[in-house]
């Protein structure tokens, strides 16, 4: 992303897409707005305080979504190799899903070692440290993914809740819900349902639901337009499916609100 390869750097992303790869692993994290990458063929909207995980020759699209902000943490074999404590955080981060989601705590501190980086453009070793920083504070996120009874089996609903905002307009995963907080798909699952009642899918089709309502009532957008805004792959899906879980078809219930 960028000619003279820097540990870490504050950069915006342009709005056409651009694809390559690289020789080093990248992290990256939203700081503004929204950035779209793709990597191994599976696309996400990055927003502020999510980011996802590059390896190193893996081929990755990205473009910018209007005004945007980003940072980037490049991680050579050749730092890697003369710190092994590094070394062996960067594998275990890498271990998981590509995609993450960062809790308000860290978010708040991506914030306050960016404004320095910013302030600070020239001073390699202040980067460094910054970089370093955040990336032992994401290593943690996974180490308490390995204990989770330390928080008492509780799930993050607000980071859920705000990665199936960003991404109801397309196909959900338990998978990538699990990533979000980084957790197995098997024990997400089984956190999920013991702690909301109902299964990833079921509350993912009640917010899709939801929005749907809320657009027939508060918007002109047609069936097609709602449909494809509340991710369904098709409006004769969408009028079946909302006819199915709520008794009445999207028509009637518009005309009715």
């Amino acid at each position: 992303m960028a000619s003279e390869l820097k540990h870490s750097q504050v950069i915006v992303l342009p709005n056409h897409p651009s694809l390559h790869a690289h020789e080093y692993r990248q992290v990256v994290i939203g700081l503004q707005g929204q950035t779209e990458f793709e990597l191994s063929g599976r696309g996400s909207l990055v927003g502020p305080g999510q980011g996802c995980l590059v390896s190193e020759s893996e081929l990755h699209a990205f473009s910018g979504v209007g005004q945007n902000e980003i940072l980037v943490i490049n991680l050579p074999k050749s730092v890697l190799h003369s710190e092994p404590s590094m070394k062996e955080k960067v594998e275990r981060l890498f271990s998981r899903d590509a995609y993450f989601q960062l809790d308000s705590q860290a978010q708040t501190l991506v914030k306050a070692l960016t404004a320095e980086m910013v302030a600070n453009p020239d001073d390699a070793g202040l980067g460094r440290a910054c970089a370093d920083t955040l990336l032992c504070v994401m290593e943690r996120h996974f180490r308490e993914q390995i204990a989770p009874r330390r928080h008492g089996h509780r799930l993050n609903m607000d980071i859920i809740d705000l990665y199936i905002r960003q991404h109801i307009s397309r196909k959900i995963t338990v998978a990538q819900l699990a990533g979000s907080v980084f957790l197995a798909e098997s024990q997400f699952h089984q956190l999920f349902k013991a702690q909301v009642g109902v299964t990833p899918h079921q509350y993912v089709l009640k917010k899709r639901f939801e929005l749907a309502q809320d657009l027939l009532v508060s918007s002109e957008l047609n069936l097609a337009q709602i449909s494809d805004s509340c991710g369904f792959s098709s409006q004769s899906g969408f009028t079946t499916a909302f006819t199915r879980y709520f008794g009445i078809s999207p028509s009637r219930f518009r005309q009715q609100h």
